[in-house]
């Protein structure tokens, strides 16, 4: 792995954790389904457009077409829907660290459910996974934290898990950043669905909800979505997932930074824990690979 690609690593760490702390930001003054839908509209027309100005196509493979269906809705639609909903009782540095157990449930889905082999070491990731998880849930609970709320950021967690598991590879072959924007794009047309299903669309504008929506359409929305896939055609899936052992730590830091949410010893002790746990599962599943 060369200088370049940690860099782009630790680049897309930041923003992927940033975009909790943005979120949170923009569902106290606008409809959450709403504002998502509005915002992968604005992204994938900017990633279409890019796209076709750098040559790049609407012809896609059949597998590539199923990638993009398949991530638009389980990853666009479910897992940030299900987020943003939830983001509006949930403080952003919990929801950073639940959606931060993907990499976990991946490696453990795939050894349980695939029956692809685990080494030690990522046995004992996924154990200290669970360990830091059930310290910092129960630092959280004796708070008051709203376990609806929980519950829909851990449903949308295991869909982003799902369709990690479903589409992996898919998206090799070329017109990555098209992919990106029609990804984008689905998700679009079926959070509109949502919005017109299940809520009242309101806006209560503000220069803190302009800002914080532009730099989530622009930075977490398409830069991060970006980096990853370049991430992964240049270092691969299995290499490129090791950076999201940094996402617990971001999350929480950007969100006591911005949003000046709490932090106590047990979350501390318990993000330190979930940190290693998903170093010590991409490096064993990297091993492998």
């Amino acid at each position: 792995m060369d200088i370049r690609a940690i860099l782009m690593g630790l680049a897309f760490a930041v923003m992927w954790s940033s975009a909790f702390t943005s979120a949170r930001i923009i569902v106290a003054d606008m409809s959450p389904l709403f504002a998502l839908s509005l915002r992968y509209l604005i992204s994938g027309l900017l990633g279409v457009a890019i796209a076709l100005a750098l040559g790049q196509t609407m012809r896609l493979t059949p597998a590539q077409w199923r990638a993009t269906i398949v991530f638009g809705i389980l990853q666009n639609a479910v897992y940030l829907g299900l987020n943003f909903v939830a983001m509006q009782t949930v403080e952003a540095s919990l929801a950073a660290i639940i959606a931060s157990t993907m990499p976990l449930l991946v490696g453990f889905a795939a050894w349980v459910v695939l029956g692809e082999k685990l080494k030690p070491l990522g046995i004992a990731g996924l154990i200290a996974g669970v360990i830091g998880v059930t310290i910092i849930m129960g630092a959280r609970l004796g708070g008051g934290v709203d376990m609806f709320g929980v519950g829909l950021c851990v449903i949308g967690v295991i869909a982003l898990t799902i369709a990690t598991l479903v589409v992996r590879g898919a998206t090799s072959g070329g017109n990555f950043l098209m992919i990106v924007g029609l990804q984008m794009l689905v998700g679009c047309v079926a959070l509109t669905f949502a919005t017109l299903a299940f809520e009242t669309p309101y806006v209560n504008p503000s220069w803190k909800l302009a800002l914080a929506f532009t730099y989530t359409c622009l930075v977490p929305g398409l830069a991060a979505t970006i980096i990853w896939f370049w991430l992964v055609n240049r270092i691969g899936a299995t290499r490129a997932a090791t950076f999201h052992f940094l996402n617990p730590f971001f999350g929480v830091a950007i969100a006591a930074l911005l949003l000046s949410e709490s932090l106590g010893a047990r979350d501390i002790l318990g993000v330190a824990i979930i940190t290693a746990g998903i170093l010590a599962v991409q490096i064993s599943r990297q091993r492998k690979a």
